[in-house]
């Protein structure tokens, strides 16, 4: 590849804690370096372990980006400490990507889209969610936006409130007994760096062998939850097409809507 000296390089990156499993930065600089011709200047795009919520934005500007991605658990932070709001999230308080946008810090979700696309040709009615954090709003808000009944399930009953007042049916998890659900869905980091699963075996058993589909956010790994699916006989899914899907969002704003779909898409599933 021949490339002008005076190219304009742009840099992204991903903040998460922890964040060296993420592979972002392989999609990406894949990606911008494939689509250079069309998007005109070169994206290098790393990993940036955030300690403090808190330095985010400061993180963001000393680094001198263009744009961002946001994963766990740093979704809600970037909601509040962003200028400015567009589509989906501001309804759901919760972003996974900034935007450099004339000196300031806009944030979106494309986690939600994203997940949706890969259920879409299930037809799934019914799902159980697991968790509360900014990827189970995202995919909650997303799911009954799309007609689908949505089940929270939580430990804490503290963090059920934003959606027991936004109508969701919520349990907690002294409270929950096991029914049909057509996919039910880890947003939780259970299984990330440890053993654990996101509810205790027995309940979770007992609702998979009622449930049509797992689908675990986390990818990269086969986690006890997609482990113990697999073993009553029940269809897994790891988060590789999530992370696909909703990485071909971010792509698209963070080079101005210039590149298809379509070939992004089928360029970054080529690389992972």
């Amino acid at each position: 590849m021949n490339l002008s000296k005076d190219l304009e390089y742009r840099q992204f990156c991903v903040f998460g804690n922890p964040i060296a499993h993420s592979k972002s930065p392989l999609i990406h600089n894949f990606t911008f370096s494939s689509f250079i011709n069309e998007i005109g200047f070169l994206g290098l795009y790393g990993r940036y372990l955030l300690t403090e919520a808190k330095s985010l934005r400061d993180a963001f500007f000393e680094l001198k980006l263009f744009g961002a991605n946001v994963t766990v658990p740093f979704k809600e932070e970037a909601y509040n400490q962003s200028d400015e709001i567009k589509g989906i999230a501001a309804e759901i308080n919760s972003v996974n990507t900034l935007l450099l946008e004339d000196g300031c810090l806009i944030g979106y979700n494309t986690d939600a889209e994203g997940f949706y696309q890969t259920i879409l040709p299930y037809g799934f009615k019914t799902a159980l969610l697991i968790g509360a954090g900014g990827s189970a709003k995202a995919i909650a808000y997303i799911l009954r936006q799309k007609g689908i009944e949505v089940n929270i399930l939580n430990r804490s009953k503290e963090r059920l409130k934003s959606f027991e007042e936004a109508g969701f049916i919520c349990w907690g998890t002294q409270n929950f007994e096991p029914k049909p659900f057509d996919i039910v869905i880890n947003a939780t980091p259970a299984g990330l760096k440890d053993s654990t699963l996101p509810l205790d075996k027995d309940l979770l058993s007992k609702t998979f062998l009622l449930s049509k589909m797992a689908y675990d956010l986390i990818y990269g790994i086969y986690t006890p939850f997609l482990c113990l699916a697999k073993s009553v006989g029940l269809d897994a899914k790891d988060g590789r097409d999530m992370l696909i899907e909703q990485a071909v969002l971010a792509f698209e704003l963070f080079c101005r809507y210039k590149v298809n779909r379509d070939l992004i898409r089928k360029r970054m599933k080529s690389i992972y």
